[in-house]
């Protein structure tokens, strides 16, 4: 029996806007029913690893396949598999919430059935309420969620998105989380980019770390946590007395405890945030570490200046 294949994969992709490197050497691979949170600085590169993912964007080097198909020549029962939500969007601005979401509904059904209604979708967003709404008058919040239900409409096998909940308030965050895992519960994969740690956290069944462009660390939010080397602290009150201890076991720690005989029992393990601003520090301290090395032994004169036209 031959294994499962990557939904995402992509091997040593290189990208640069002209003679600015944006991707070095990336290597990454999602597999079905994961979700995969891209974090990182900005800058970093992952809304530009995510357009070669898209094929919006051609690797210089490397190779890009979803679905197991080259998506730069893809046709549109491929994206109809695909709902996406990016940073930026182009619409009508007149046009009403509907009407939005019946011309997007129309282009997937010439690709696929599985198609949900448009009162399906912006009553799982919360947006039931707006239909008869004019974009325009949908505040930033409202339309990041109308991308999302746009995403939602094809019943999608993959979701591709780009910082999804930026600008949603906690309401609507908390919404935009439960629908993810719903489709995840429905045997959808999902691969997002965001700098929200405690969405990352709550979301992620693995994290990629990306710095200067290229990926750094990555791994279940547990064993990001672990990497830094830093342990775990143990707190409680026995006897009038408070107690800490520092160990990497904790919960081995705690089997030595006489837990009738204690109180204000506390256990702080290192957060996600500790882990991701040590890991993306590292390169930062080396990217500078070189740069001053080259500053006093390389010729300006033969440092690459020139932007050329983004591809």
């Amino acid at each position: 029996m031959y294994p499962v294949p990557p939904i995402i994969a992509a091997r040593g992709v290189d990208f640069a806007y002209g003679k600015l490197p944006v991707l070095h050497d990336v290597s990454l691979t999602v597999h079905s029913g994961e979700v995969v949170c891209l974090l990182g600085p900005n800058g970093v590169g992952k809304t530009t690893l995510v357009e070669n993912l898209l094929g919006s964007l051609r690797p210089h080097a490397g190779s890009v396949r979803v679905f197991g198909t080259d998506p730069r020549r893809a046709y549109a029962s491929f994206w109809a598999r695909i709902g996406l939500v990016q940073q930026n969007w182009s619409d009508h601005a007149k046009w009403r919430v509907k009407d939005q979401l019946e011309w997007i509904r129309s282009m997937l059904l010439t690709a696929t059935r599985r198609v949900a209604t448009v009162a399906e979708v912006l009553d799982a967003v919360g947006l039931e309420d707006k239909a008869d709404s004019r974009l325009s008058r949908l505040s930033g919040g409202q339309r990041r969620t109308l991308d999302f239900a746009a995403a939602l409409l094809g019943r999608p096998e993959l979701l591709i998105l780009d910082e999804p909940t930026t600008g949603l308030d906690p309401v609507s965050k908390a919404r935009l989380h439960d629908l993810i895992m719903e489709r995840v519960d429905d045997e959808a994969t999902v691969l997002m980019t965001t700098h929200d740690l405690s969405e990352a956290e709550r979301l992620a069944s693995r994290v990629v770390i990306m710095a200067a462009g290229r990926i750094i660390a990555e791994g279940t939010v547990t064993e990001l946590r672990e990497s830094i080397g830093r342990e775990a602290e143990v707190t409680w009150m026995q006897d009038g007395e408070r107690h800490v201890n520092a160990t990497a076991a904790p919960e081995r720690f705690l089997q030595q405890l006489d837990l009738d005989a204690i109180s204000e029992l506390t256990v702080t393990r290192p957060t996600l945030e500790e882990a991701y601003l040590a890991l993306v520090s590292q390169p930062a301290e080396a990217e500078q570490s070189s740069t001053d090395h080259l500053a006093v032994q390389s010729d300006p004169a033969t440092t690459p200046s020139a932007k050329e036209p983004r591809p």
